[in-house]
């Protein structure tokens, strides 16, 4: 298994639709946030989702922890951070991390698996993805 430090930032504002009547962003809403830097990390990476999935490869969530600590609200700016990963055969784990002003909103734990679209069968990550991801 390889570990790599992966200092990959995503900017998010909180608007409306994101909050409940009190302007609080909504618990769920996290998982937007969290789903878009991963989004933009494998961009990052050269992988598009469209083009993998034509691939017969989708990347799902297996696990997921998240930890709250303070709340957003409307208008904050945040950054979504991917702080590290680790590569497995079939999957790979990272912690993310959404700051305001340097201080941590939430944490979240995540664990993707690798499936073959048609089977829903879990498969190898592609060796490009492993290697882009571990470096």
């Amino acid at each position: 298994m390889n570990q790599v430090d992966t200092p990959f930032s995503w900017p998010i504002r909180v608007y409306y639709e994101d909050t409940d009547a009190g302007g609080i962003v909504y618990h769920a809403q996290y998982l937007h946030f969290l789903e878009r830097a991963r989004t933009e990390w494998l961009r990052q990476l050269g992988f598009n989702q469209v083009e993998l999935k034509a691939q017969n490869i989708l990347f799902v969530i297996r696990d997921m922890n998240i930890k709250w600590q303070m709340p957003a609200k409307l208008d904050d700016e945040l950054i979504v951070v991917i702080e590290q990963v680790q590569v497995k055969k079939a999957s790979f784990t990272m912690q993310q991390v959404i700051y305001k002003n340097h201080q941590v909103l939430v944490k979240a734990d995540v664990t993707i698996a690798c499936l073959q679209v048609e089977s829903m069968k879990p498969q190898p990550l592609p060796e490009a993805v492993r290697i882009a991801a571990s470096t």
